[in-house]
């Protein structure tokens, strides 16, 4: 085979005849090791004919499958490594210097199973992609670093992730979305990062799936949660007291006045979750309810205990009683019985 001038390839066919074509009509094929020598291809509106100056075997499914397979039998398999584990990881640049740094952030499969992985970090209502790729088993890899002025928008990452194993069987594992939650704080702080598995230096490390199980959400139903624990030492769960019954009572020697608590405290079994805004929002609600509930008594009187504090929970009273319930008279209560902490509301 040879070139001529004008874009004239020659091309030798079987019986040893050099043909002109135009270099457009011709491509080569089989070419590894960029020897134009090895094979051409005739391109024709009617039919395609290999013209070989060289024999090359034809690639075949088996051939391709094989080499597929025997690539990927050099991979080490430990014992115990079939229940997916994988974390995401966050190393300080200057191990010194922990709370001026950077952050290198890792990926780390700890299983015999390559993994396909997402990284997506929160932006608003939608998410960015950060980083996908293919990770070998039992073996970490870098996916970027975060500065200082980054941390902040890595509030919520997820992590997907999809587990198979190559050239041999394996048992099939689900597909794996994470939704993790970082605190910025963590990263100013000292004990955060603790020694570890796979790296040199201290490492702030999340848990992704761990022996097959992903980490339990962070928000938990207490209900549930108070259900599932009295279930694990087979008893029942003690009957919950009525909405009144607790916080309200009659004051002895004057039946006709209901002294109410409203103190959190009073109020909840827990305020674990629960915000400023919405401990007072229960209050109010129950304060609600509890007019409500004595709106046919006329004549009934209530103390609400509220605290004096800083007065946020007494304002919104008083604007409820100006506003929704304002043929209700109200004062404030007995300072020698209840301090500057309680109003009384008279029911008409």
């Amino acid at each position: 085979m040879g070139f001529q001038k004008g874009g004239i390839v020659l091309v030798e066919d079987a019986d040893g005849f050099e043909i002109p074509m135009a270099q457009s009509d011709v491509v080569v094929v089989g070419n590894d090791d960029y020897d134009t020598g090895h094979m051409v291809q005739i391109k024709t509106q009617q039919k395609k004919v290999d013209v070989k100056t060289e024999t090359v075997p034809e690639p075949t499914e088996k051939v391709v499958r094989s080499t597929f397979a025997n690539h990927y039998d050099v991979v080490e398999e430990r014992k115990g490594g079939d229940l997916l584990t994988a974390y995401l990881a966050f190393v300080p640049t200057n191990e010194k210097a922990v709370t001026q740094c950077d952050f290198d952030c890792y990926f780390i499969n700890d299983c015999n199973y390559f993994l396909q992985m997402s990284y997506m970090v929160a932006e608003g209502n939608s998410w960015s992609l950060k980083a996908q790729m293919e990770v070998e088993p039992n073996t970490k890899e870098y996916i970027e670093t975060v500065t200082r002025e980054k941390l902040n928008t890595l509030g919520r990452v997820a992590i997907q992730l999809m587990a198979y194993k190559r050239g041999k069987p394996f048992v099939m594992k689900p597909v794996i979305n994470i939704d993790l939650r970082l605190d910025p704080v963590k990263f100013f702080k000292l004990h955060t990062f603790r020694e570890n598995d796979f790296f040199d230096e201290k490492a702030l490390i999340y848990t992704i799936v761990e022996n097959d199980k992903t980490p339990r959400p962070v928000v938990v139903d207490a209900n549930q949660l108070k259900s599932e624990m009295y279930a694990s030492r087979n008893e029942e769960p003690k009957k919950e007291k009525s909405f009144y019954e607790k916080p309200m009572k009659k004051r002895k020697g004057d039946e006709d006045v209901i002294v109410v608590d409203l103190h959190a405290e009073a109020l909840l079994d827990t305020q674990a979750g629960m915000t400023a805004i919405d401990i007072l929002n229960y209050q109010l609600d129950y304060f609600r309810r509890t007019l409500d509930k004595q709106k046919d008594k006329v004549g009934q009187r209530l103390i609400f205990i509220h605290g004096k504090g800083d007065g946020v929970l007494r304002r919104a009273i008083i604007n409820e009683l100006n506003y929704r319930f304002k043929k209700y008279n109200y004062q404030d209560a007995s300072f020698q019985e209840y301090g500057y902490g309680a109003t009384q509301v008279i029911i008409k």
